[in-house]
């Protein structure tokens, strides 16, 4: 039996570098996924796509792997890097976008939007308990990328 779990993530923030530097490692998959938190394995599967393997997280007695694959697009003009799902990989299907906006004194305004559906080998009758953990664990999981690459941009 399985459940699956919904997720929507949304954030806006700023880092203190220019457009050209920010821009340049966000679309650099496996350059950026080194600031993403609980990452056992990011493997590239062809054609500029890649499977996320995350860490393993134990809920009671269960033990949770988030495993899933994007292909990566890049369009520096229109400030944005989007990814979709590939089919058939792993137990997640995600997509998201960021876009990537020049701001004031040499800052840079960055928009976050993800959507994930996570299906997980759970009874049924634990989805009303574990849904809202599966969703703050990955909210966690973002807020700490996000925390990561404005430390960095603040060193840059």
């Amino acid at each position: 039996m399985t459940i699956r779990v919904g997720i929507e993530i949304n954030r806006s923030f700023d880092v203190e570098s220019d457009f050209d530097s920010v821009f340049t490692l966000l679309a650099d998959v496996p350059e950026s996924t080194r600031y993403f938190p609980k990452l056992e394995r990011l493997e590239p599967i062809g054609d500029n796509a890649y499977r996320w393997e995350m860490e393993k997280i134990g809920i009671d007695k269960h033990s949770l792997q988030a495993v899933y694959a994007c292909r990566y697009h890049d369009d520096r003009d229109a400030g944005e890097i989007t990814w979709t799902p590939v089919e058939g990989e792993g137990n997640g299907i995600v997509s998201g976008k960021w876009k990537v906006k020049k701001g004031q004194g040499g800052r840079t305004h960055l928009e976050f939007r993800t959507e994930a559906e996570m299906t997980l080998p759970l009874p049924g009758l634990l989805k009303l308990a574990l849904s809202p953990v599966v969703k703050h664990e990955f909210n966690s999981l973002v807020d700490q990328y996000i925390q990561n690459l404005q430390n960095h941009f603040s060193k840059s």
